[in-house]
């Protein structure tokens, strides 16, 4: 694998995980972000990036040197017995997302195509599926090749709405407007959103010295933002209006009148909602293939099915609660919960444990097999 793809595909990877439904939708953003105004949401999607860049860089030099490529080795390194704090985190976070994912594509389907709701629900967990049963090489190959897509998209639609809505747009930021604690809103949003970081360790394996990790980590809050940056200037033009919207990127492709971009937008969504369950889901069974590797067992493909099958129906069960209450009493809820057992612990004894670089057994590379070989931290892999 090349140098630019190890340290570009990490990031891909946390993007297609991170965008999840109401990030797609939009709807997430002006939560966390338009509704502090357009010059305040700047400002928290900064803290946001530079938030997650400084984990990353601490994730993923952490899970290299310690081999930790799935969650519960990462974080039994990390936490010690405390462990399944964050696994019963994640879970939560788990059903959230996908929950979400499910609501963003019934009413996307609802919205734009007449569809009904359940509809919408149904397919998108079909597809995720799909992409679970793949495995890693499957998932890793889609991520960063749907991750062209979603740019192409998100950069036109960015320009149309630029041409389209320019003078309000300029007028918007303009007027400076910043609107309640954009810190909060930062480090919250940049906060619950790190707990998909266990989706993207699998990639680390292909890292192969610290400075891989440090180019990747830093690589990887960018690569996430800026299809946000790109969406919250393109409506910016339509604060503070856009804020009560259920799917307010719905309502621009309305806005702009074009039934063929509007249908392109959603099946580009579409796929980025199925990506974000996916790499949820495999995450999930990457940790029980490691669980089973220790009892010198392999983890059945019937068993990957089952467990993602069951997450997708608690999922769709959730999901009727719908997509604004999911995000604004959700997210909210578990986001202090990450905060204190990941990102507080990774940037102080991870990065401490890292840079002394004493890893003890060598977790698996995600596969479910034992490493035969131990490397000294640094070393690069053959």
């Amino acid at each position: 694998m090349s140098a630019l793809r190890r340290c570009l595909l990490p990031g891909f990877v946390f993007q297609s995980v991170v965008i999840a439904g109401a990030y797609g939708t939009g709807q997430e953003l002006v939560e966390f972000f338009l509704a502090r105004g357009p010059t305040g949401a700047l400002l928290a999607m900064a803290l946001s990036t530079a938030v997650w860049s400084a984990v990353c860089v601490a994730s993923y030099e952490f899970a290299r040197v310690f081999r930790a490529y799935e969650y519960r080795s990462f974080f039994k390194r990390l936490l010690g017995p405390f462990w399944v704090a964050f696994e019963a985190l994640y879970v939560v976070l788990l059903l959230l997302v996908l929950a979400v994912v499910a609501a963003a594509a019934g009413t996307m389907l609802e919205q734009t195509f007449g569809l009904p709701y359940l509809a919408g629900v149904a397919a998108i967990m079909a597809a995720v599926g799909f992409l679970v049963l793949g495995g890693s090489e499957v998932i890793e190959k889609a991520f960063s090749g749907w991750s062209g897509v979603l740019y192409v998209v998100y950069a036109v639609f960015f320009v149309w709405c630029a041409v389209r809505f320019g003078p309000a747009i300029g007028a918007a930021f303009a007027s400076g407007t910043v609107e309640g604690n954009w810190v909060q809103s930062g480090i919250a949003y940049a906060g619950y959103n790190l707990g998909v970081v266990p989706a993207v360790l699998a990639t680390v394996r292909h890292l192969r010295s610290r400075r891989d990790s440090v180019v990747a980590g830093l690589l990887t809050g960018p690569i996430a933002i800026l299809p946000a940056v790109l969406f919250v200037v393109a409506v910016a033009g339509e604060y503070p209006g856009v804020v009560a919207k259920e799917a307010p990127v719905n309502h621009m492709l309305e806005l702009l009148g074009s039934r063929t971009f509007q249908v392109a937008f959603q099946v580009m969504l579409f796929g980025t909602l199925a990506e974000t369950g996916a790499g949820l889901v495999h995450a999930v069974n990457e940790r029980l293939a490691r669980s089973a590797s220790e009892r010198r067992t392999a983890m059945p493909s019937w068993a990957r099915a089952l467990t993602a099958g069951l997450l997708l129906a608690a999922a769709a069960v959730i999901a009727q609660a719908g997509l604004i209450p999911l995000i604004a009493k959700g997210y909210g809820t578990i986001t202090w919960g990450f905060v204190a057992v990941f990102v507080v612990p990774v940037l102080t004894r991870g990065l401490y444990l890292a840079w002394r670089g004493t890893p003890s057994e060598a977790p698996s590379s995600g596969s479910g097999q034992e490493s035969s070989k131990r490397r000294p931290p640094g070393s690069k892999s053959k």
